[in-house]
């Protein structure tokens, strides 16, 4: 059998003596995963890192600043050994061994009697990798398999209780790689994904056959409004034991009628579990290359729905303060409306030749951005046959990426 073969095993260390000797980088990594399972920590060294100090000071663990000396290790379940001091490590090694304390050490794997395994965790799963002496490869498989589990690619059934759940999912802006970790895992453990047309259709694509997908603007509704078939739609699966995801575009509660869903459900007496989404407003102007803020241009900005014309009455949208701010704005769901909004802006004081930009599709492999002023924007969406879905952005943050930029 391998010298390095070990046992593995979890410790249930709370409120357990473990004494770590040595405060620099390599505890500074390790303390919070001891302070996490609930240690009694003793931390022995005659000075620290500024973060393993702030531990200390925080109350976490009880720092001694001196050295190590014999009896340390009285009463101790784990130590941990990290100092640079050869001849201080072997001795205190040797004194775990005489007492059976577990010891792990950082300068000399081969001389302990347990090693660390590279360590992460996923929805209440720890995942242990060890590799003999070979903490590279270790981190590296530790890695792929809490990706794995995170994302839904690595099959890992749970049982679960089959009463009502529904997760109100915010998909990105249309990039599949965008949508949240804890939302694609949500994807993955679906019996039923009801899905709008913004939502990022390639995640689609990867559901297994089992799972129902239900395109929310074909939900047939009759006598009921869209939205309340589409509540209905969610009670009715999830009353059926149905693990249920409304996985919307952007984020579920940014123009999305996200808490509209959360309260039909809240109402009906079903569970919800809301994963925010990274929402268009700001992504799509990033990846365009149109920072929302940028230091000396603005400060602020303001994200506004454009789906309804600034000469509705219908409309909450205070148009005059928005023309006097000086930041950026932001409009969603404008396209059809932006002529309009361009003309009340400028009749509200803002200057016509305040650059806008366009971005269509953006974060899919069909973006484009056009760039205007408030004065000529509506021509060229025209003239450009932009459609919706797409981000408006006015404002001085649109010409900073600009070669005449300072």
């Amino acid at each position: 059998m391998s010298e390095n073969f070990a046992y593995p095993v979890g410790l249930r260390l709370s409120g357990r003596r473990v004494v770590v000797l040595g405060a620099g980088q390599v505890a500074q990594r390790r303390l919070p995963a001891l302070i996490a399972a609930g240690a009694d920590i003793l931390l022995i060294s005659p000075s620290a890192t500024a973060s393993v100090e702030a531990m200390a000071e925080a109350g976490e663990v009880r720092w001694e600043r001196r050295r190590y000396r014999a009896g340390d290790f009285e009463g101790a379940w784990y130590a941990l050994i990290t100092t640079d001091d050869p001849e201080a490590n072997a001795a205190a090694s040797a004194e775990a061994e005489e007492r059976r304390v577990w010891c792990v050490r950082s300068d000399d794997a081969g001389a302990a009697s347990a090693w660390t395994p590279a360590t992460g965790r996923s929805e209440g799963v720890t995942v242990a990798v060890l590799t003999g002496q070979d903490p590279r490869r270790s981190a590296a498989v530790r890695d792929a398999v809490v990706e794995g589990l995170r994302d839904g690619t690595l099959a890992a059934p749970r049982h679960r209780a089959r009463g009502p759940r529904v997760s109100l999912v915010g998909g990105g802006p249309g990039d599949p790689d965008l949508i949240t970790v804890r939302g694609r895992r949500l994807l993955a453990e679906a019996d039923v994904v009801v899905a709008d047309r913004l939502g990022p259709r390639d995640l689609l694509d990867e559901l297994p056959p089992h799972v129902e997908v239900i395109d929310a603007a074909k939900i047939p509704y009759g006598r009921f409004m869209a939205q309340e078939a589409i509540n209905n739609a969610l009670i009715e699966h999830a009353k059926a034991g149905k693990a249920v995801v409304r996985l919307k575009g952007g984020d579920p509660f940014v123009f999305g009628r996200g808490m509209e869903e959360a309260q039909a459900l809240a109402e009906a007496g079903i569970p919800c579990t809301v994963v925010p989404g990274v929402t268009s407003a700001i992504s799509v102007p990033g990846v365009a290359g149109i920072p929302v803020t940028h230091r000396g241009v603005a400060h602020e900005f303001t994200v506004v729905s454009g789906h309804v014309a600034p000469d509705d009455p219908s409309s909450l949208v205070d148009w005059s303060a928005l023309a006097r701010l000086r930041g950026t704005l932001v409009l969603l769901m404008a396209v059809e409306k932006i002529g309009a909004i361009a003309a009340a802006l400028i009749g509200h004081g803002r200057a016509a030749d305040t650059p806008v930009a366009v971005v269509q599709e953006g974060t899919t492999a069909a973006q484009r951005r056009v760039d205007a002023t408030l004065a000529t924007v509506a021509e060229a969406v025209a003239a450009e046959g932009v459609r919706p879905p797409a981000i408006v952005v006015i404002g001085e943050v649109v010409a900073v990426a600009s070669p005449d930029h300072p």
